[in-house]
């Protein structure tokens, strides 16, 4: 593969080269244009320094050769493809991780540092004074606390080697290296503080997974969401957009597994649904009424309302609660702190997803399993995955690895991919495994159960770049919660406004709130990954995921043997009927605290099913009537899954197979599901304005599929965006909206709208990214259940300026579609003609720390973009976007693979952006073209594929 990387910016294509370890004409290029670009940053950041070439290219990674490294006990062969994609080989475990550690080191370590610095709630050693609150809220979690712990206590003595072993050769790569000669990001930073690497260790590795997991927890975002919207909104309508999962018409994952044995046993005993409650969900939801279902009885009580039901189906009504407020102001600070904390490897909440299916040989036309894969996370430069190949070059043992796939820089092992006899992906399963709980705090201590306990405390010191540290306590409960609220004064007070129920004890000088977390007991996620990395067989692989404790992931499987399975692992909770996860609760009384925990045996799997195949996409794990624990009451709502579901039905009907470009363009497939809802009654709206019935013209004949270059998808989602924000976005609170939105609202007390016609001006206070409504496939099951109810009070809106009122559906549709003809008028111009989906939906990639707050001029040399992109929310090639915040690109399938069992040569895989985090190296973001247009690359597994495709070899020595 050529070693040049292409960056699209606007509709001008911008080539950077970096320098090539073959051709002194490629090389003499780079160094003219790394020599432009180095004066642009002198100029830009005006401290008088000078950067020269040798400064830029001090880190780029000996990639040719030998060298020495002390703690090695034999050669080890590091060769890397024409991406610069390193495959490593050894003749022990501890040499071949130790390589590893060195290897990741030379291409990423700055990005290591940064994770672990994150992890660590340290971000101000780097970054000065304007981290000190993430970092507060990160010792609170204690995240590196809890992987000491696991360290400690927890993880296999074989494990502690291997992580001992990476460490090695991570600090065998920084021996006797100065910052610049390490990253180009220290030399950046040299120029404001004295900031040196420290060496690694094992722990930093451990507590990865711990920001890994805070990102994938679950339905927390929803937690708060729904109290929230308890200020403006009254539990039928927070029902309204909340609707019951469709299993009826999105199949769930497991449809012929384990769970059917426990099915039996739970309809036959009735009684264990009492964990089931319905009321679990609507009671604390904010209503007070009775509930009927298929199955068991439950009763509860929650902070924000009760009731009883009886069963998963079980519904009900009554009145909003005045306690429901009581949390608005704590969950609202709450919010502003998690949304601060930076994403480690990705965008939490709803809408948010990844693909994963595998097919068996039986329809295959290689005859055995293909497998594929595309995580949804963050997008981000470099991409959080890093490929590389870890080979024993005789598997015995004493050296136990044959394994190649997607790796974490910072930690040893694959965490994706294959070995030589299976192959696995990994999509989140959603399940709950997180609560919030609303805490009585005193002098004294906090409430539980009439007295008062006493809180355990520690008190740690933030150091600051460039300034003085600063001491804090962090409290946490005898259960060893974290108090949150200690984070931030707006979590202290309940606020002049909040109203408790008669149950509540007396709010005094405020409520807290505390986090119950499974991440923040200590596992053993880090010995699945190695049992995952050499599991021969089905029974291997159980053994292993059953040690994937946190985050919990569906994990789907084949084999060479041709056999295809899927299996839930993790450490999942129950609860009492008084709760089940969708709101926070109160921490005062014990019948709220989790129960236990599911054990592995019952958690559901299959092997083989009669299908021939198995889709996870984040939709429903398990029919809710057929097993009898909640896992959670916010599954993805299963637009992408179906779809899959769909495309692989269509391939296999009348006898056909399905090839591995065909699972390539499965994970390519663009088509808009809600738009195939809407656009039939769109077509139907009389307009009167002809400019608005020419965009209209558009969607006639639109064949739904949202292409890059397309005006009919581009117009579509313009529509879609303004459907929302008229029908929900506009009433819903200013916790939930765009920060900046302001709008004329109803004026709101403890007890709900005020019914004066009194209007305020309120503003929204919510990142783009992250504001309500984000037009996930939620939404999209919202608008399909209001379609039959065209005088629903949804559809009403009021007139605004010119704009006019909308008094049911089709008047809101029309109102919609004026809007976004003027919107894109104005984003694109007037002639329809130049419009297109990709002009609007754009992805910019940025350097996580210096390439979003470093100088202008710095940001401009580590960032790339844009690329106009294909796809969409919640179709399968999702690229996701927010609807209230606009058409960017805020997410993206961070990899895609697809494995052929057949022959492991010809699988094939992409990276979001490249193997190096060296801005201008040629593999920063050479995979990054080829991605956007979905292409694949070859990966090579095998000694001799390996071979054929290496372009440099470096020796390790002892």
């Amino acid at each position: 593969m050529p070693p040049n990387t292409t960056a699209t910016t606007g509709d001008t294509a911008t080539t950077g080269v970096a320098p090539s370890t073959t051709g002194r004409k490629k090389g003499r290029k780079a160094r003219l244009l790394v020599l432009v670009l180095v004066l642009a940053v002198i100029g830009g950041i005006a401290f008088g320094a000078y950067w020269s070439i040798s400064t830029v290219r001090a880190s780029f990674p000996q990639t040719k050769g030998s060298i020495t490294l002390d703690g090695l006990s034999g050669p080890v062969d590091v060769k890397r493809d024409g991406n610069g994609i390193p495959q490593v080989y050894a003749s022990s475990d501890e040499d071949l991780f130790m390589a590893q550690g060195y290897v990741q080191a030379q291409d990423r370590f700055y990005e290591m540092d940064v994770r672990r610095h994150l992890t660590s709630g340290r971000l101000s050693e780097m970054f000065g004074r304007s981290q000190v609150k993430n970092d507060e809220f990160l010792r609170t979690l204690g995240w590196d606390r809890v992987a000491r712990q696991e360290y400690d206590t927890k993880l296999s003595p074989a494990t502690k080697k291997y992580l001992q072993a990476y460490a090695k050769g991570v600090n065998a790569y920084l021996k006797g290296k100065d910052g610049a000669e390490i990253s180009l990001e220290y030399a950046a930073l040299g120029l404001t503080n004295d900031y040196r690497p420290a060496e690694w260790t094992p722990v930093d590795s451990v507590s990865w997974l711990k920001a890994m997991a805070w990102d994938l927890r679950g339905n927390m975002q929803d937690e708060i969401d729904r109290a929230l919207m308890t200020s403006r909104l009254d539990p039928r309508q927070i029902a309204d957009l909340y609707p019951e999962y469709p299993y009826s018409r999105n199949k769930p994952i497991v449809q012929e597994g384990q769970y059917s044995e426990l099915s039996k046993s739970f309809q036959q005993s009735g009684a264990a649904s009492g964990t089931q409650g319905a009321t679990g969900t609507t009671g604390s939801q904010g209503t007070t009424g009775t509930g009927t279902g298929a199955t068991g009885t439950g009763t509860g009580s929650g902070a924000t309302g009760t009731g009883t039901g009886s069963g998963a189906t079980g519904t009900g009504t009554g009145t909003r609660s005045a306690a429901g407020s009581a949390l608005t102001s704590q969950l609202a600070g709450l919010y502003k702190v998690l949304d601060d904390v930076p994403a480690a490897v990705g965008v939490n909440g709803q809408g948010i997803g990844s693909n994963s299916w595998v097919v068996s040989g039986k329809y295959t036309i290689t005859k055995k399993p293909l497998l594929a894969n595309d995580p949804h996370l963050s997008a981000s430069l470099p991409s959080v995955w890093y490929q590389m190949g870890l080979h024993c070059r005789s598997v015995s043992a004493k050296c136990q690895y044959d394994v190649s796939g997607y790796t974490f820089a910072g930690m040893p092992g694959v965490i994706i991919g294959h070995n030589a006899d299976i192959a696995w992906g990994m999509t989140n399963s959603g399940v709950d495994v997180s609560d919030l709980y609303l805490e009585k705090v005193s002098g004294e201590g906090y409430l539980y159960d009439g007295k008062v306990r006493s809180f355990k405390t520690r008190e740690e010191t933030i150091k600051v770049a460039g300034g003085e540290a600063k001491k804090i306590v962090v409290r946490q409960t005898a259960d060893g919660m974290p108090l949150l609220s200690d984070r931030d004064d707006e979590l202290v007070q309940v606020g002049r406004r909040a109203g408790v129920d008669t149950a509540a004890p007396d709010r005094g000088d405020g409520y807290g709130i505390a986090l119950r977390w499974t991440a923040l007991d200590p596992g053993t996620s880090m010995d699945a990954v190695f049992a995952l990395d050499k599991a021969a067989g089905w029974s291997d692989f159980r053994a292993a995921a059953a040690l994937f404790d946190v985050p919990s992931q569906n994990l789907i499987y084949a084999d060479t043997k041709n056999h295809i399975g899927y299996t839930l692992p993790g450490r999942i909770p129950t609860r009492s009927s008084a709760a089940d996860g969708s709101v926070p609760v109160p921490g005062w009384d014990a019948k709220y605290r989790w129960t236990g925990f599911v054990a592995q045996d019952e958690l559901p799997y299959e092997y083989d099913p009669a299908r021939g195949y198995i889709v996870t996409a984040n939709q429903a794990v398990v029919d809710k009537d057929k097993y009898p624990y909640t896992l959670t009451t916010d599954w993805g709502y299963g637009t992408r899954s179906q779809r899959i579901t769909d495309l692989i039905e269509s391939k296999i009907k009348d006898g056909g197979r399905i090839s591995t470009d065909d699972m390539r363009q499965m994970q390519m497939d663009n088509s808009s599901e809600i738009a195939k809802l809407l656009v039939p009654k769109l077509l139907k709206i009389d307009l009167d304005d002809k400019s608005v019935r020419d965009a209209q013209k558009l969607l006639e004949g639109w064949d739904y599929t949202q292409d890059a270059d397309s005006a009919a998808a581009a117009y579509f989602n313009a529509v879609w965006r303004n459907v929302l924000k008229l029908a929900f976005g506009n009433k819903l609170p200013k916790e939930l909206r765009v920060k900046g939105q302001c709008l004329w609202v109803d004026k709101v007390d403890s007890t709900g709208p005020v019914d004066d016609d009194t209007k305020v001006r309120e503003c929204g206070e919510r990142d783009a990214d992250q504001a309500q409504p984000d037009g996930g496939d939620r939404w999209f099951e919202v608008v399909r259940k209001l379609m039959d109810k065209p005088d629903s009070d949804w559809w009403k809106t009021p007139e605004r300026g010119t704009r006019p009122a909308a008094t049911d559906r089709d008047s809101l549709f029309a109102r919609a579609m004026i809007d976004a003809r003027w919107e894109l008028t104005a984003k694109l111009g007037k002639d329809i003609d130049t419009w297109s989906w990709g002009r609007l939906h754009r992805l910019f990639l940025k350097n996580q720390t210096l390439g979003t707050g470093g100088p202008k001029a710095l940001q401009y040399v580590l960032n790339r973009g844009p690329w106009k992109l294909s796809g969409g929310e919640a179709a399968v090639n999702a690229s996701g976007w927010n609807a209230a915040g606009g058409y960017s690109v805020v997410w993206v399938p961070s990899m895609r693979m697809v494995v052929n069992l057949a022959d492991l040569d010809k699988s094939k895989w992409i990276n979001l952006t490249g193997a190096s985090g060296h801005a201008f190296s040629a593999h920063y973001t050479d995979q990054t073209g080829k991605w956007a247009k979905g292409e694949l690359l070859p990966w090579a597994f095998s000694d001799g594929a390996v071979g054929r495709s290496t372009s440099d070899t470096l020796v390790l020595r002892p």
